[in-house]
Protein backbone atom coordinates (compact mmCIF):
# COMPACT_ATOMS: atom_id res chain seq x y z
CA UNK A 1 0.00 0.00 0.00
CA UNK A 2 1.41 3.39 -0.95
CA UNK A 3 1.38 6.31 1.45
CA UNK A 4 -0.78 9.36 0.88
CA UNK A 5 1.43 12.06 -0.68
CA UNK A 6 1.01 15.77 0.05
CA UNK A 7 2.72 18.85 -1.32
CA UNK A 8 3.60 21.33 1.44
CA UNK A 9 5.21 24.77 1.37
CA UNK A 10 7.01 26.50 4.22
CA UNK A 11 8.40 29.98 4.76
CA UNK A 12 11.76 31.08 6.07
CA UNK A 13 11.14 34.43 7.78
CA UNK A 14 14.20 36.18 9.15
CA UNK A 15 14.47 38.90 11.79
CA UNK A 16 17.76 40.59 12.38
CA UNK A 17 20.94 38.69 11.68
CA UNK A 18 20.16 35.41 13.37
CA UNK A 19 16.47 34.83 14.10
CA UNK A 20 13.88 32.84 12.16
CA UNK A 21 10.16 32.41 12.78
CA UNK A 22 9.03 28.91 13.79
CA UNK A 23 5.74 27.50 14.95
CA UNK A 24 4.78 24.65 17.22
CA UNK A 25 2.03 22.32 16.04
CA UNK A 26 -1.00 21.88 18.27
CA UNK A 27 -1.07 19.00 20.79
CA UNK A 28 -3.61 16.88 18.92
CA UNK A 29 -3.00 14.90 15.77
CA UNK A 30 0.04 13.74 13.91
CA UNK A 31 3.34 15.29 14.94
CA UNK A 32 1.66 17.18 17.78
CA UNK A 33 3.79 19.76 19.62
CA UNK A 34 6.67 19.43 17.15
CA UNK A 35 8.16 22.61 15.66
CA UNK A 36 8.12 23.53 11.98
CA UNK A 37 8.49 26.47 9.65
CA UNK A 38 5.19 28.29 8.99
CA UNK A 39 3.23 27.07 5.97
CA UNK A 40 0.91 24.30 4.93
CA UNK A 41 -0.58 22.17 2.17
CA UNK A 42 -0.85 23.26 -1.44
CA UNK A 43 -4.48 22.94 -2.54
CA UNK A 44 -5.47 21.82 -6.07
CA UNK A 45 -5.18 24.69 -8.55
CA UNK A 46 -2.89 26.76 -6.31
CA UNK A 47 0.68 27.72 -7.09
CA UNK A 48 3.16 27.21 -4.27
CA UNK A 49 3.52 30.97 -3.60
CA UNK A 50 -0.29 31.33 -3.56
CA UNK A 51 -0.56 28.48 -1.05
CA UNK A 52 2.11 30.00 1.19
CA UNK A 53 0.42 33.41 1.07
CA UNK A 54 -2.96 31.85 1.98
CA UNK A 55 -1.53 29.68 4.75
CA UNK A 56 0.30 32.61 6.39
CA UNK A 57 -2.89 34.70 6.27
CA UNK A 58 -5.02 31.89 7.75
CA UNK A 59 -2.50 30.56 10.29
CA UNK A 60 -0.79 33.76 11.48
CA UNK A 61 -2.92 36.69 10.30
CA UNK A 62 -0.17 38.29 8.21
CA UNK A 63 0.26 39.31 4.59
CA UNK A 64 3.54 38.11 3.11
CA UNK A 65 5.79 38.59 0.12
CA UNK A 66 7.06 35.23 -1.08
CA UNK A 67 10.59 35.16 -2.48
CA UNK A 68 12.46 32.38 -4.21
CA UNK A 69 12.47 28.68 -3.44
CA UNK A 70 15.43 27.88 -1.20
CA UNK A 71 15.22 24.11 -0.99
CA UNK A 72 13.01 21.05 -1.35
CA UNK A 73 12.89 17.69 0.42
CA UNK A 74 10.77 14.55 0.43
CA UNK A 75 10.16 12.69 3.66
CA UNK A 76 8.15 9.56 4.40
CA UNK A 77 6.43 9.45 7.78
CA UNK A 78 4.67 6.20 8.78
CA UNK A 79 1.32 7.70 7.74
CA UNK A 80 2.24 10.20 5.02
CA UNK A 81 4.78 11.15 2.38
CA UNK A 82 5.54 14.86 2.35
CA UNK A 83 7.08 16.85 -0.49
CA UNK A 84 8.18 20.03 1.25
CA UNK A 85 9.43 23.22 -0.44
CA UNK A 86 11.03 26.02 1.59
CA UNK A 87 10.72 29.60 0.34
CA UNK A 88 12.26 32.81 1.55
CA UNK A 89 9.50 35.18 2.64
CA UNK A 90 8.96 38.56 4.23
CA UNK A 91 6.11 39.79 6.40
CA UNK A 92 4.62 42.72 4.48
CA UNK A 93 1.79 43.56 6.86
CA UNK A 94 0.67 42.49 10.31
CA UNK A 95 2.20 40.88 13.37
CA UNK A 96 2.34 37.08 13.39
CA UNK A 97 -0.07 35.46 15.85
CA UNK A 98 -0.51 31.76 16.63
CA UNK A 99 -4.07 31.53 15.27
CA UNK A 100 -3.91 27.77 14.67
CA UNK A 101 -0.48 26.78 15.97
CA UNK A 102 0.23 26.03 19.63
CA UNK A 103 2.79 28.85 19.65
CA UNK A 104 5.04 30.98 17.44
CA UNK A 105 8.49 32.26 18.30
CA UNK A 106 11.50 33.92 16.81
CA UNK A 107 14.36 31.50 17.43
CA UNK A 108 18.07 32.04 17.05
CA UNK A 109 19.71 29.82 14.46
CA UNK A 110 21.80 28.23 17.21
CA UNK A 111 18.61 27.17 19.07
CA UNK A 112 16.97 25.35 16.19
CA UNK A 113 18.73 22.01 16.60
CA UNK A 114 17.68 21.87 20.27
CA UNK A 115 13.96 22.22 19.43
CA UNK A 116 12.00 19.06 18.57
CA UNK A 117 11.24 19.70 14.87
CA UNK A 118 9.21 17.64 12.43
CA UNK A 119 11.62 15.21 10.76
CA UNK A 120 10.96 16.64 7.28
CA UNK A 121 12.41 19.99 8.42
CA UNK A 122 15.73 18.42 9.48
CA UNK A 123 17.58 19.14 6.22
CA UNK A 124 16.48 22.78 6.39
CA UNK A 125 17.77 23.14 9.96
CA UNK A 126 21.14 21.66 8.97
CA UNK A 127 21.36 23.93 5.92
CA UNK A 128 20.59 27.01 8.05
CA UNK A 129 23.23 26.00 10.61
CA UNK A 130 25.81 25.56 7.87
CA UNK A 131 24.99 28.94 6.32
CA UNK A 132 23.83 27.38 3.05
CA UNK A 133 20.87 29.74 2.73
CA UNK A 134 23.06 32.76 3.41
CA UNK A 135 21.93 35.66 5.51
CA UNK A 136 19.58 36.99 2.83
CA UNK A 137 18.19 40.33 3.76
CA UNK A 138 16.68 40.41 7.21
CA UNK A 139 12.93 40.68 7.47
CA UNK A 140 12.08 44.39 7.41
CA UNK A 141 9.27 43.77 9.89
CA UNK A 142 10.88 43.38 13.29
Amino acid sequence: MSLKRVRVVAALFRRGADEVLVQQRGPGGARGLLWEFPGGKVEPGESEPEALTRECREEMGVEVEVGGRLDEVSHAYPDLEVELALYSARIARGNPEALHAHQLRWAKGSELSSLPFCEADGPFIRALESGRYGADRPDDHA
